[in-house]
C-alpha cells in the first residue's frame, strides 16, 4: 500500500510539472499571437504545434514549419484534382501548384535563415527571411488569380485551402517581425 502511495504522489508530482512546463509555452503562443493578422489561426494552429516552443524564435520556426507543412499539403492536393479537373481548371491548377511550390521554396529559405541568426548579420538575415516570407504570400495570392475565371466547386475549394496556407503565412511574417537579436 505504501508503494502505490509513493506511486501515485510521484504521478502526480510528475504531471504537475509537466503541466507547469506547458504553461509557458501556451502563453507564449496567445500573447505572441494576440496582435497577429488572423489570431485565431495563429493561436490554433501553434498551440497544436508538436515541438519546443519556449522563445519567440522557436515559436517563429514553428509558425514557418506549419506554413511549409499547409502549402506541401496544398500542393499534394491540387495535384490530385488535376486528374479530374477539365481542360481550364488542369492549367489553373498546373499554375497554382507551380505557385504553391516557389512559395515552400521560399519557406524553407526562410527556414534555414531562422535557424541561422548571428548576432553580427542579424539585420541582413531578417531581411531575407522577411522578403521571401513576402515573396511566398504573393506566390499564394498568384495561385489564386487562375481560377477567377472558373466557376464550381474546384474554385471555392482551391480558394479555401490556398487562403488557408496565406494566413498561417501572413502569421509566420508577423512574428518573424517580431524578433529581436539572437
Amino acid at each position: 500500500m505504501a508503494t502505490f502511495i509513493i506511486f501515485f504522489f510521484t504521478i502526480l508530482a510528475l504531471s504537475s510539472s509537466a503541466t507547469v512546463m506547458a504553461s509557458p509555452t501556451l502563453e507564449l503562443v496567445q500573447s505572441s499571437c494576440l496582435h497577429a493578422t488572423f489570431p485565431k489561426v495563429c493561436i490554433h494552429t501553434l498551440s497544436l504545434y508538436k515541438g519546443p516552443v519556449t522563445t519567440p524564435r522557436e515559436l517563429a520556426l514553428a509558425a514557418i514549419k506549419v506554413s511549409i507543412s499547409r502549402a506541401i499539403n496544398t500542393s499534394e492536393y491540387l495535384s490530385s484534382l488535376r486528374k479530374e479537373a477539365n481542360q481550364r481548371e488542369k492549367g489553373a491548377m498546373k499554375d497554382c501548384t507551380s505557385q504553391i511550390g516557389d512559395s515552400v521554396d521560399d519557406l524553407r529559405k526562410t527556414l534555414g535563415e531562422l535557424k541561422e541568426l548571428k548576432r553580427g548579420t542579424f539585420r541582413w538575415q531578417m531581411s531575407n527571411a522577411e522578403t521571401w516570407v513576402s515573396a511566398a504570400l504573393t506566390d499564394e495570392d498568384t495561385c489564386l488569380d487562375g481560377f477567377k475565371e472558373i466557376e464550381g466547386w474546384v474554385r471555392a475549394d482551391v480558394k479555401r485551402k490556398v487562403t488557408n496556407v496565406a494566413k498561417v503565412t501572413s502569421n509566420a511574417l508577423y512574428l518573424i517581425n517580431r524578433l529581436d537579436h539572437p
